[in-house]
């Protein structure tokens, strides 16, 4: 029977890996929380193997923090990394919004439409997680119109630092980014006005390097 064989190994490691990412990005695994492999595999319904692979990638990642033969943590919220991490992460997405803006179809614009009416809404009924969610998608509307492999790749490396510390500040009753700048973004996009939605972009962005401040 081809439709039942094994599972690759990589996708119990990335399942592993996606899990304990968000559970730190929610605050489920607060800052300081002590992490045990078994413990998270018996949660997961997993193996150990995949599990410490995951720890090895969140550790490279920032979200986890390691001493050998003592503990694997999760680090505390630092400002200045979450600076640095969103002046990265701003700079590629002025980088793929500067090359996307001349690819985007009509669907794309439409994609990106219904994920900001998703932000709006949840923003409305305080649904930080789906705000956060809808974010993503239209962001990465931008993302994949570029083609730009490696800016993806580092835009998801770093993203989870900076949506731990917005998601914290929202739940303290901090005001999530406005509908309008991306609005604003969309109108841009859709006229091909290139450097208009790199100027909306980049304040997009700016506002997160002002909110870990």
């Amino acid at each position: 029977m081809e439709a039942i064989r094994p599972v690759p190994r990589t996708l119990l490691r990335d399942r592993a890996y996606a899990a304990i990412r968000d559970a730190i990005v929610a605050g489920e695994l607060e800052p300081g929380a002590v992490v045990r492999d078994a413990d998270l595999a018996e949660r997961l319904g997993l193996s150990r193997a995949p599990v410490r692979e995951a720890f090895s990638r969140l550790v490279d990642e920032g979200l986890l923090e390691s001493k050998p033969q003592s503990y694997t943590r999760v680090t505390p919220l630092v400002a200045a990394d979450v600076r640095d991490a969103a002046a990265v992460v701003g700079a590629l997405h002025e980088l793929v919004t500067r090359t996307a803006v001349p690819r985007l179809t009509e669907a794309d614009l439409a994609v990106m439409r219904a994920a900001n009416e998703r932000f709006a809404a949840a923003v409305r009924a305080g649904d930080v997680d789906a705000a956060l969610r809808a974010d993503d998608d239209l962001h990465e509307v931008l993302v994949q119109a570029s083609g730009n492999r490696a800016a993806a790749a580092t835009v998801a490396r770093y993203t989870p630092l900076i949506r731990r510390l917005e998601r914290r500040r929202f739940g303290e009753g901090g005001n999530c980014r406005s509908a309008g700048l991306h609005e604003r973004l969309i109108d841009a996009c859709a006229a091909g006005d290139t450097a208009e939605a790199v100027r909306v972009t980049a304040e997009i962005w700016r506002g997160l390097e002002e909110l870990a401040d």
